[in-house]
């Protein structure tokens, strides 16, 4: 089992900056992906960025050059730096761990979100 849980979340103007952070617990050794999702008022869940276990990014358009995705491993931390922020950037931020255990079940693991609020 793998356990998530956000922070960092606020109210910021528009063209500051936050940084996310999320700590997992539990079986980290069998985590191979982690990913930052959002979600915004009447909106889909959309997939912000994500991070492999071997360092590999990987971006949507519209957070691409504005935010960058991290890992402590040894703290068992993720980080989302988010700067140039944006009104349209308003969200419910929400963590997700996918992996598999040496038994070969499939993980698939979310937080309860962190609420980032860009005031124009």
């Amino acid at each position: 089992q793998v356990q998530l849980v956000e922070s960092g979340g606020g109210l910021v103007q528009a063209g500051g900056s936050l940084r996310l952070s999320c700590a997992v617990s539990g079986s980290v050794f069998s985590i191979h992906t982690m990913t930052w999702y959002r979600q915004a008022p009447g909106k889909q869940r959309e997939l912000a960025a994500t991070i492999t276990s071997g360092g590999n990014t990987n971006y949507s358009e519209s957070v691409k050059g504005r935010f960058t995705i991290s890992r402590d491993n040894a703290k068992n931390t993720l980080y989302l730096q988010m700067g140039s922020l944006k009104p349209e950037d308003t969200a419910l931020y929400y963590c997700n761990a996918q992996g598999r255990t040496p038994r070969g079940y499939d993980i698939n693991a979310w937080g309860k979100g962190t609420l980032v609020t860009v005031s124009s």
